[in-house]
């Protein structure tokens, strides 16, 4: 199984990531570490990526989870996911790919990016990644508000993964 956190900047998906990958015992890749330097340049300088920029990073993604697929291993990622086209190509059409959308208002997002340090992105993009977010259905992924904490997040993604597996 892989499991995706997926939102917008700001939504917390590195922090849940690492710990769902340490309740599930598996390995945890950061989709951002696949950015190539020009788009993290890009973003850094206030400049949103365009499809044309991400279709080459989405296709790296996908490479690493298949290569999960083929180890027979269990892993989590990030990637903000932000269209489902998007969702399309990290999924590759697998049903053991299940994508976790962390959701927030915009004063959340934005108070948690005037916070954050040492990230490449320009917190100013925010308002164009809310705009490109196509919000998944629940048939799509599992979704949970930040706005719990990062332990009852984690408690409750492993809730609804237990519930969709039962399904």
């Amino acid at each position: 199984m892989i499991l995706i956190a997926m939102g917008v900047s700001g939504a917390g998906k590195t922090r849940i990531g690492e710990m769902l990958a340490e309740r599930l015992q598996c390995t945890f890749t950061d989709g951002d570490a696949f950015h190539s330097e020009a788009n993290k340049k890009k973003m850094h300088d206030g400049n949103p990526l365009t499809d044309d920029d991400r279709w080459p990073w989405l296709r790296t993604i996908r490479a690493a989870i298949e290569e999960k697929q083929r180890a027979h291993e269990t892993a989590v990622f990030t990637c903000s996911s932000l269209k489902r086209s998007y969702r399309d190509i990290l999924r590759g059409g697998d049903h053991d790919v299940v994508f976790v959308y962390l959701h927030g208002s915009y004063e959340v997002l934005h108070e948690r990016l005037a916070t954050r340090t040492g990230h490449f992105f320009d917190p100013s993009l925010l308002q164009s990644q809310l705009d490109t977010l196509e919000v998944p259905g629940a048939d799509e992924a599992i979704q949970v508000s930040i706005e719990l904490t990062p332990e009852q997040i984690v408690d409750d993604v492993l809730k609804q993964l237990e519930t969709r597996r039962a399904g």
